[in-house]
């Protein structure tokens, strides 16, 4: 499974968040792409511990059967997927600097590796070990990316 301590996936990544434009159409969801490279950025900062939600109760019940289905190999997220509250963004954002922000915390994470991922579970999934939090980031990324047809 690609993950973001594989510095040609990083690259990767890198290469499509740069295909993004302003006007870029989504094909599902409500985020322009500015917004959903802020969104992926919110994302990173959950890896990178920056950000700290609590468990959801839906999470603690359902997410160890999910969770299976969601990281397994080759299973891209399905589209208009439920997102971590305080991580959807509706207000106005500019790409350019949504991207440069998103592809710091990138480069953070990637050159940190498994111990600069965070310990505190994720809000759905509960607790992830650094290889899935690298390869939950690199899907979400993906399905983001793929939402703009990059």
């Amino acid at each position: 499974m690609k993950n973001l301590f594989e510095a040609e996936t990083v690259d990767e990544v890198k290469e499509r968040m740069a295909r993004l434009r302003p006007d870029s159409a989504h094909q599902w969801g409500k985020m322009n792409a500015a917004q959903a490279m802020e969104h992926c950025a919110r994302g990173m900062e959950l890896a990178l511990g920056d950000r700290r939600p609590p468990r959801l109760l839906i999470g603690r019940i359902l997410g160890p059967m999910i969770k299976r289905k969601a990281f397994a190999d080759g299973e891209p997220m399905r589209r208009n997927s439920p997102t971590v509250p305080g991580l959807a963004v509706s207000d106005d954002r500019e790409l350019g600097k949504e991207q440069a922000r998103l592809c710091g915390l990138i480069d953070r994470f990637a050159a940190a590796g498994p111990k600069g991922c965070t310990s505190h579970p994720h809000s759905f999934f509960g607790r992830l070990t650094p290889d899935e939090w690298s390869a939950w980031m690199y899907k979400h990324l993906d399905h983001h990316l793929r939402q703009f047809g990059v």
